[in-house]
């Protein structure tokens, strides 16, 4: 297959790095570049084309980096800026691309403009950055509207001379005001910083919540009004076709990648306009039932969506945001709801590993990019006995422990040996990791599984070297097999089906079609494909 270097994000395979879950360089306890730095040969053996960098910006950590106080520094638990150059050169000589991570919605309460905008007081320029109103009630003690944080509880945050900010997420992250020309300059000069670096893609964080509309008046959020509020609002695609003149002015091809939660198909494909984003999540094949009509559904919706503006598809089970897929798909219910972050859902393991397996091989046959989640190689599973004292998703802590948050999903890496911290932090370094290991990944270390056929780790590579060697996969053709059973997905890639993939939902082993066995996630019965199981074949 190979990666069209012209147009590498149509065929791509990127792995996302949760920095601080990542790998620990230097014993804190917590990820950082040198971690990523020491185990880029592990990235270059699996074999992906691209690594995304959740934000590594400086930042008081309110949410994990998303609440950024300098676009241009990199935050001292990580690192330097020096370090990070360093990185992407490293990462270039391997041949793996860079992508990082802007969040142009909000920044930090501890960013420079905003603790200027709160000394400044109340109808001063620097409040004309973000989103300052006077309160409602006889002395202004109730919020501007009925607005609710994302995270939970009210999206206003009074400051002491009485007027109230915007945050759709964390206090720690108040909303930038779009409509003024500062901000949207400081976000274009942002952007050529990074791009200047070497960065060969920006992941565009909450893409569709940057314009409000100005009277902020409440509104009812069962079912909110079109035009909404605060989110997919017609003005945000000009700020997105200033920031594609802008990639598209280097000579290297870029991409911008989207975060776009959105269920009108037609809405979420005119961010993919050809002087728009290049391309986006599909958070609709993430959260799909481990069922074949549900699955041939959302896999034919996404393609219908994306042929008519000529973008490429994007795959992703799982990220630094939802339960890991092996936890989701161990249970009854495999559809992604908060549910799925409360403790008490029975969960098989190895029910979740075989799905997982076979959904790996159905990913990566799908014509587009992939998005793979550190550790999932691993065959991680959610990890939910995290003590309360522990957590700090502020989702959690916004909630009052109704929402267990996303820490289970972020817990760092095991890498060696057979006991915490697994090889995650350097011999002796004597800081326990961030958040604590299950004992039970003695099994799941990369050391553990490296020459194990049977691994997950093991599969991955397979996977990969077998997907970047056959023409047929990545972006192009596809074309379901016509008579197949209603519980089986069976497509093929290239043209006349000189590749197949074929997935069995069902409870029964099923014939395979006749051909040559590529590669399965799973042991075969014969001529048969047992349940959960998928398979790649020459036709």
């Amino acid at each position: 297959m190979g990666v069209n270097a012209t147009a590498w994000w149509r065929s791509a395979v990127i792995y996302q790095i949760y920095p601080r879950s990542f790998a620990d360089g230097n014993g804190d306890g917590i990820g950082d570049l040198a971690g990523v730095r020491a185990r880029l040969g592990h990235l270059a053996a699996l074999g992906v084309d691209a690594i995304w960098f959740s934000p590594w910006y400086a930042s008081p950590q309110a949410d994990a980096g998303y609440d950024v106080a300098d676009y241009r520094a990199i935050d001292p638990v990580f690192g330097t800026l020096v370090e990070a150059e360093e990185l992407i050169r490293q990462a270039h000589a391997l041949g793996i691309r860079v992508v990082v991570d802007v969040v142009p919605n909000h920044c930090s309460s501890e960013h420079p403009w905003f603790s200027e905008a709160v000394h400044s007081g109340p109808g001063s320029t620097a409040r004309d950055l973000f989103w300052f109103r006077d309160g409602r009630g006889e002395a202004g003690e109730l919020p501007p509207n009925d607005w609710q944080s994302i995270f939970g509880g009210p999206a206003w945050t009074r400051v002491r001379d009485g007027q109230w900010y915007l945050h759709l997420f964390d206090p720690g992250q108040p909303d930038l005001n779009w409509e003024h020309p500062k901000v949207r300059e400081e976000f274009e000069d942002v952007l050529r910083f990074w791009l200047d670096r070497g960065a060969d893609g920006i992941r565009i964080d909450s893409a569709a919540l940057l314009m409000k509309d100005g009277e902020l008046g409440d509104f009812d959020h069962a079912e909110p009004p079109v035009p909404h509020p605060y989110m997919d609002r017609d003005e945000v695609h000009d700020v997105y076709r200033a920031w594609r003149a802008i990639v598209d002015g280097y000579p290297e091809p870029r991409a911008l990648i989207g975060e776009l939660w959105l269920p009108d198909p037609e809405r979420f494909a005119a961010y993919l306009r050809p002087d728009e984003l290049h391309t986006a999540f599909n958070f609709g094949f993430l959260g799909c039932a481990w069922r074949a009509k549900a699955l041939r559904a959302v896999v034919d919706a996404t393609l219908a969506v994306h042929a008519p503006v000529d973008a490429p598809a994007t795959w992703v089970l799982s990220n630094h945001d939802v339960p890991r897929h092996v936890t989701r798909y161990g249970r009854e219910d495999t559809t992604f709801t908060l549910e799925h972050r409360q403790l008490g859902v029975p969960t098989d393991r190895a029910l979740g590993l075989r799905r997982a397996r076979a959904a790996l091989l159905l990913t990566l046959a799908l014509p587009g990019s992939v998005y793979l989640y550190q550790g999932e190689e691993l065959g991680l599973e959610e990890v939910e006995d995290i003590p309360d004292a522990l957590r700090q998703d502020p989702m959690f802590v916004r909630t009052n422990g109704a929402n267990l948050g996303r820490d289970g999903c972020r817990v760092p890496l095991p890498w060696s040996g057979g006991a915490p911290p697994f090889g995650f932090s350097p011999p002796g370094a004597g800081r326990d990791p961030w958040l604590p290991q299950p004992a039970a990944w003695r099994d799941r270390t990369v050391e553990a599984q490296t020459g194990d056929p049977d691994s997950m780790l093991e599969l991955y590579r397979r996977a990969l070297a077998c997907r970047r060697s056959q023409p047929e996969l990545g972006d192009g053709p596809f074309a379901w097999l016509p008579g197949a059973d209603p519980d089986v997905l069976a497509f093929t890639r290239g043209g006349r089906g000189a590749l197949a993939c074929v997935l069995n939902l069902s409870t029964a082993p099923v014939g395979l079609p006749a051909g040559t066995v590529l590669l399965a996630s799973g042991p075969l019965d014969g001529a048969h494909l047992p349940p959960d199981t998928a398979v790649w074949l020459r036709t």
